[in-house]
């Protein structure tokens, strides 16, 4: 099996890894040819600095054909990217909303590639622990059975495993939406709102994402899996996630552009947040903790602000 992962990020670098252990020949692909013949040299990336790159894995600024494209770059970064994609099966592992065309991924790919294969892998996994071998599982999901197959046969070992599913809508949708509902989660944590609130809100997110995944056509019991819940828990909780620090820096009253501008990784909740609510409104659903967010990140509402607002809803039957 031969696989080209596009970008040499954290997330691209550990399913490059990955796809070594489970037997694949592999090329990671770096857009800047200086970043690349630096990691081929010195056989790390700085952004994985506990992980030294096999021998057998090809970092190059070119890509080439293969059976299966991992497309690991930023969301918002895909479609740039995508009319020069290699020949092979497109698989996206990247997890947002597009801004401005409110899109998901797939949607983005089918436009560019009319008719051309496509799965999607996401699921609760960070990637400093898979290119380290911890045990995950994550899922693989696209409307044919096949294609699922071929993404599992070259990515899959006895500690990354990998489930199919058939509604690749509802994976795309929990994937996009938890990274909105973790910054949330940070800034709840970070204002010193406690445990108690933090678990109502992820609860309540995780009924937001249910309600959107089916209005777009998906299905709630997608959301309840691994793509849905399992990636919200993570994100929520893990201290390595970089939109649920964001938050926590956020709620502990930090100012958004000095985050944002410490930091080299893209935190993508912050673009998908105003795109999802975009999304969901043509939908006709409501998504109050995702508008908080996208109030926030747009400059509109405080941190306070937001949770006030979300606290004086109206009572309701759960």
């Amino acid at each position: 099996m031969r696989v080209q992962v596009i970008g040499a990020g954290a997330w691209g670098t550990a399913l490059a890894v990955q796809a070594l252990k489970a037997g694949a020949t592999v090329r990671l692909w770096a857009r800047d040819p200086a970043k690349a013949a630096a990691m081929a040299r010195t056989r790390a990336n700085p952004r994985l600095p506990a992980v030294a790159l096999p021998k057998a894995l090809e970092v190059s600024p070119e890509a080439a054909a293969a059976d299966v494209v991992l497309l690991a770059m930023p969301m918002q970064a895909l479609r740039g990217l995508a009319p020069g994609l290699p020949d092979g099966l497109l698989v996206a592992c990247c997890k947002g909303v597009e801004a401005g065309t409110h899109r998901l991924a797939l949607e983005v790919l089918g436009e560019v590639h009319p008719g051309r294969p496509a799965a999607v892998l996401t699921g609760p996994t960070f990637a400093h622990e898979v290119a380290v071998g911890l045990p995950a599982a994550a899922v693989v999901a696209a409307h044919d059975a096949a294609l699922r197959a071929t993404v599992i046969v070259a990515l899959a070992t006895a500690d990354f495993r990998l489930y199919g599913n058939d509604d690749p809508l509802g994976a795309q949708v929990g994937g996009a939406a938890k990274n909105v509902i973790a910054i949330a989660a940070g800034a709840v944590i970070g204002a010193g709102l406690g445990e108690n609130a933090r678990a109502a809100l992820v609860t309540r997110g995780l009924a937001e994402l249910a309600r959107l995944s089916v209005a777009l056509g998906g299905r709630a019991d997608t959301v309840a899996g691994l793509s849905g819940l399992g990636d919200l828990l993570l994100t929520c909780t893990g201290p390595a996630s970089r939109n649920f620090s964001f938050g926590l820096a956020l709620g502990q009253g930090q100012a958004m552009a000095d985050i944002l501008a410490a930091r080299s990784a893209v935190t993508e909740g912050v673009a998908t947040a105003p795109a999802l609510v975009a999304r969901a409104r043509a939908a006709g659903v409501e998504l109050p903790i995702a508008e908080a967010v996208a109030g926030v990140v747009q400059g509109r509402l405080s941190v306070p602000e937001a949770m006030h607002r979300l606290l004086a809803r109206p009572l309701r039957d759960e």
